[in-house]
């Protein structure tokens, strides 16, 4: 193993070596990464990209290849937070199932 420095930058704008440093441990990443395909479900958006994810379902990306599909609900292109855009993404019926289940029950 070789041995290394780690170096931080402290509040007064100091860069110090850490002392008692620990290394990572060992056996606890999981090592089935492969490539996937993300599918924003609300708006159609996909992406390729490494993840340890189980799935299912297949899917044949831009390359000509075929990629596990993971299905999300909502992601950076569709999120309001990234979008500015203050919408709710209602997939569910969420909303709907709230005012259900609470409005007053009129007799």
């Amino acid at each position: 193993m070789t041995n290394f420095a780690l170096y931080f930058l402290t509040l007064h704008g100091k860069i110090r070596a850490a002392s008692n440093h620990q290394i990572m441990k060992k056996g606890i990443h999981p090592t089935s990464y492969r490539f996937v395909v993300f599918k924003d479900m609300s708006n159609g958006y996909s992406f390729l990209s490494r993840s340890s994810a189980a799935s299912k379902e297949n899917v044949k990306w831009e390359d000509g290849k075929e990629y596990p599909l993971i299905k999300l609900e909502i992601s950076n292109t569709s999120h309001p937070f990234f979008t500015g855009k203050n919408m709710l993404v209602d997939t569910a019926g969420r909303i709907d199932k709230f005012k259900k289940r609470y409005e007053k029950k009129t007799k």
